[in-house]
């Protein structure tokens, strides 16, 4: 047969003979722990104030924080997990947007702190509020385990939290 007349490989008959090694590939489990972040943003109000110490103390500890005033809050959260050998994930990073919007960002978005149900009686500083965001997230995550709480109260200023057995 001419050589311009041979049959010519298409690429799709290419790829599909070239599919079962990548497939192979693609599902070998690699070993090791990842630590995977998500991150929310919301908006809220808080004051700090200790409600056993007088008027003049708290205005000299908290000074302009002791009024009501807002953050544009970021919170991120980090999980530690080896991955899924049939996903590749630790955890879905959709589900864990979920968790944390459902856990503390949509409770807590364009809110005073001070109202919101699982933080009354919180004295509401940022390392305040990273231990008690980590106890509304940790027992939601579906795999996993939660490393760190991170709470950005400015672009400078945030707190970590590693959970109640880390030191």
């Amino acid at each position: 047969m001419p050589k311009s007349l041979s049959p010519r490989k298409s690429p799709a008959r290419s790829a599909v003979k070239a599919a079962p090694a990548s497939q192979e590939a693609a599902s070998a489990q690699l070993a090791g722990e990842v630590f995977i972040t998500r991150q929310v943003h919301f908006n809220s109000a808080h004051r700090l104030h200790n409600p056993t110490k007088s008027a003049e103390w708290n205005r000299e500890q908290y000074g302009m924080c002791n009024a009501v005033h807002g953050h544009n809050y970021v919170l991120e959260i980090v999980v530690a997990g080896v991955p899924d050998p049939v996903t590749g994930y630790v955890v879905d990073l959709g589900d864990l947007k979920k968790i944390m919007n459902d856990a503390v960002a949509d409770r807590c978005d364009h809110r005073d702190l001070a109202e919101v149900e699982f933080l009354k009686g919180v004295l509401l500083s940022t390392e305040n509020l990273t231990i008690a965001f980590w106890r509304e997230i940790e027992p939601r995550l579906p795999a996993g385990r939660l490393h760190c709480v991170r709470l950005y109260e400015t672009p400078r200023n945030f707190a970590e939290y590693f959970g109640p057995s880390a030191r």
